[in-house]
C-alpha cells in the first residue's frame, strides 16, 4: 500500500492488452499504484501477424498503435490489466503507421501523466 502522496510507477516487460500482442514489435505496460488502486497503462503496435514478411498491419480501424488503460486485478504473482474494467481518458490514444518509436513512447507517457494526475486528485477510485 502506498502511504505517501506519490504514485508508484513500474515499467513491465510484457503487453497489457491485445490478444495478438506477441506479434506486436512495440509493447509497453506501465503499472501505476496509488493508495491501493492499481492501474495498467498498455500500449501496443507495429503488429506483424506474419513475422517472416516484416509487414505491419492495423491493430484496429486506421491505427497501427494504441494505448488503453485498465484497472488491475491481482493474478497470481502480478497485478495485470482487468480488460473488463477499462478506464477512459482524454489524451490521444491511437497512431497511424507513419510514426516512429519516439512518438509512440510520447503517446504512452502522455496517458501515464494524465492517469497519474487523475489518481492524485481522486478522479479514479
Amino acid at each position: 500500500m502506498n502511504t505517501t502522496n506519490e504514485v508508484t510507477r513500474t515499467e513491465r516487460g510484457w503487453s497489457g492488452h491485445f490478444i495478438a500482442a506477441s506479434r506486436c514489435l512495440f509493447r509497453r505496460n506501465t503499472l501505476l499504484v496509488y493508495n491501493n488502486i492499481h492501474i495498467v497503462v498498455s500500449t501496443v503496435g507495429n503488429y506483424q501477424p506474419n513475422l517472416n514478411t516484416h509487414t505491419s498491419e492495423e491493430i484496429g480501424p486506421n491505427r497501427y498503435f494504441e494505448t488503453m488503460v485498465f484497472k488491475a486485478k491481482h493474478d497470481g504473482t502480478y497485478w495485470d490489466a482487468d480488460v473488463k474494467n477499462e478506464i477512459g481518458f482524454e489524451s490521444p490514444w491511437e497512431l497511424s503507421n507513419d510514426v516512429d518509436g519516439n512518438q509512440v513512447n510520447q503517446m504512452h507517457e502522455d496517458v501515464v501523466t494524465e492517469i497519474t494526475n487523475k489518481l492524485l486528485v481522486g478522479e479514479i477510485v
